[in-house]
């Protein structure tokens, strides 16, 4: 893994970042947005490798900030992993559909999924 890279971790619970941050940080250095609208302050000045991206935020929710990132010129070929705790029957299909690289339900029980779909994200975006 190519500890050069940075990944933006866009969560609004501080122990779900804190957990993310344990299992990238070995390996990625880690920028962290509690909400969709510093997330995008943040993004303007600084932009990641990739993005983890929760669905459930608060005023503005992942979905549309993921249109927002998609409109961004800078931004719209980023890869952003959907991270939720919806993790009914057809929400992967459907927040794929709608734009998102990857999807990982909460709570994050395997570290090696959540490191295998970043690697294999910056696999495809260097080919």
């Amino acid at each position: 893994m190519d500890s050069q890279k940075t990944v933006a971790v866009v969560e609004d619970n501080k122990d779900n970042r804190l957990l993310i941050r344990a299992i990238l940080s070995d390996f990625y250095e880690i920028t962290e947005y509690a909400s969709a609208y510093e997330a995008l302050d943040g993004l303007k000045a600084s932009v990641p490798d990739l993005i983890i991206l929760d669905i459930s935020l608060p005023g503005m929710d992942g979905v549309e900030l993921l249109g927002h990132l998609r409109s961004d010129v800078r931004l719209r070929k980023l890869p952003v992993i959907a991270l939720t705790a919806h993790a009914m029957t057809g929400d992967r299909e459907r927040y794929l559909s709608s734009g998102f690289d990857d999807y990982i339900a909460k709570p994050i029980v395997d570290d090696e999924v959540l490191l295998s779909s970043i690697d294999r994200l910056f696999s495809d975006s260097s080919r």
